[in-house]
């Protein structure tokens, strides 16, 4: 799936993880709002999540993944599995035009409609957009500077927005410290 409408961005470096994304929503070629916040904390603030896609599909999903997590609480990976088969198998769920990225002190997870739970081998995923270009940019930076996950984050977030015209510089960054 391509998902016209903003670029968010996991980072898990140093002891923390850091979720970041755009404000800009677009509609067709117009900018229809700037300052969109696109990254939730859930499970009393254990749980971050980012979204990219249709705004109200996006909601839909974080609903059903609330309830997820809380029939499974500390248990990010089993409740992003069974919101993943439900995703895949729910007729009206199906239709559902968004992708998650789901994380907490332990896990960072890519959640899709086709059914799939990745968790990236070395903690950078992006979705949206200039979701590749940011995986792109902070992957660099992970190799080459002593950055934390927060700052690359941002940093990489401002290079797709250079590069992406549905990725704007109004960015919002979480972060989370990790388990030892």
């Amino acid at each position: 799936m391509k998902f016209h409408a903003t670029t968010i961005l996991a980072v898990r470096r140093g002891g923390a993880v850091a979720i970041g994304g755009d404000g800009q929503v677009s509609l067709g070629n117009t900018i229809m709002k700037a300052d969109a916040t696109k990254i939730r904390r859930l499970a009393e603030g254990k749980v971050m999540v980012g979204f990219a896609g249709s705004a109200a599909d996006s909601f839909a999903l974080l609903e059903r993944f609330e309830a997820k997590l809380k029939d499974h609480p500390s248990n990010l990976p089993r409740a992003a599995t069974e919101l993943a088969k439900e995703w895949r198998t729910d007729r009206a769920l199906r239709r559902l035009e968004a992708m998650l990225i789901a994380l907490d002190a332990r896990h960072t997870l890519l959640l899709s409609g086709s059914g799939d739970v990745i968790q990236p081998a070395d903690g950078i995923v992006g979705i949206g957009s200039g979701g590749n270009y940011a995986v792109a940019a902070a992957r660099a930076l992970a190799g080459h500077s002593d950055l934390g996950a927060a700052e690359i984050v941002r940093a990489s977030l401002e290079i797709a927005a250079g590069i992406d015209v549905y990725t704007n510089t109004n960015i919002t960054v979480e972060e989370l410290a990790c388990e030892t």
